[in-house]
């Protein structure tokens, strides 16, 4: 027996990218990878495969650059490989 704590994840990931993409499966995705705190924090636009990040402070921009590996990662999985292929925070 798998443990559905392993089973949700990929099943997720596999329903997500079959779904065209829309504002709303990239906006569902950031919230996935980010969680609600960050995604709270945050407002997204994706263009051009480059997803553009808002932060309400820089406290939170600080989190977001450190998470950024943890972040490309999740995206990729829910997204596919290749659809962002940058995340672009301001330069503060």
């Amino acid at each position: 027996m798998i443990p559905v704590q392993q089973v949700i994840p990929g099943a997720l990931e596999t329903v997500l990218r079959r779904m065209p993409l829309t504002r709303d499966k990239v906006a569902f995705a950031w919230r996935v990878a980010v969680g609600p705190a960050v995604d709270r924090a945050t407002t997204i636009d994706l263009r051009d495969n480059v997803l553009y990040v808002s932060a309400k402070d820089a406290a939170w921009q600080q989190e977001i650059e450190r998470s950024m590996p943890l972040i490309r990662k999740r995206l990729a999985a829910l997204l596919g490989d290749h659809t962002v292929r940058k995340i672009q925070l301001p330069i503060p």
